[in-house]
């Protein structure tokens, strides 16, 4: 019975690479996966700097307060509840508009979602740079913003950008879950090519799936590997 399954598995996972109809199911799937990873990646990184810039400001006045209040809020709600969950909201809830596309909801979601963890990175980076530089550079008669742009920015982001890219292949894997709320992924690809099948038929389809996951995994931690090593380069430098 082993062997019959392990057969039938080689056998199907030959057809899906051999047959264009799969093919092409598969590259529609690539294609909305892909989509929404960089749309939402986007997003979390322009997210996650802002809060991150509004978080580590000092509140200087009541109405200092207020941003670094709702950033809170906003990263303790997002950090606390199931991505799913999120998701489903912002789909039926807040967009619930007819032709409203899916696509855009997923982006914002997975962005919002994203924006969070990257602004705790971001923070954490920035903050582990030393203060005395800050106060140093204040000495001599530098502003807070010049400071910040040119001293604390470049050395908390050579700190945070293995926590970034571990929430970029995070954020990758999470859109598979975009099929709860009716597109078409990569994932859903795969239910869609096994669907109604034996076991073997099923499971082919996932595994071609896994490997086009893995992929995409590999080829950003190769792309984050090299940035830290020519960031390395110029502190040498």
């Amino acid at each position: 019975m082993n062997l019959k399954l392990l057969a039938g598995f080689f056998e199907n996972f030959i057809t899906i690479f051999g047959d264009t109809k799969y093919l092409n199911m598969l590259w529609t799937g690539l294609q909305t996966t892909l989509i929404v990873s960089v749309g939402a990646a986007v997003i979390g990184l322009l997210l996650g700097t802002l809060v991150a810039m509004i978080k580590i400001q000092p509140a200087t006045s009541k109405w200092a307060t207020v941003p670094k209040i709702i950033c809170n809020v906003y990263v303790t709600l997002v950090r606390g509840t199931p991505m799913a969950l999120q998701l489903f909201i912002m789909a039926f809830v807040i967009f619930a508009i007819r032709g409203f596309p899916m696509e855009i909801i997923a982006i914002l979601s997975f962005g919002i979602n994203s924006g969070a963890y990257v602004s705790e990175n971001i923070r954490a980076g920035l903050m582990s740079v030393d203060k005395g530089q800050s106060e140093a550079s204040r000495a001599l008669g530098m502003s807070t913003g010049y400071t910040m742009l040119k001293i604390v920015i470049p050395q908390g982001m050579k700190n945070v950008i293995p926590a970034i890219g571990n929430e970029l292949i995070a954020l990758i894997k999470e859109t598979s879950i975009v099929s709860m709320i009716g597109m078409y992924d990569l994932t859903q690809a795969a239910k869609v090519i096994g669907s109604g099948q034996n076991l073997a038929t099923y499971f082919a389809p996932m595994v071609v799936v896994a490997i086009f996951y893995l992929a995409i995994v590999y080829l950003l931690t190769l792309a984050i590997k090299l940035i830290e090593r020519r960031l390395r380069k110029s502190e040498k430098r």
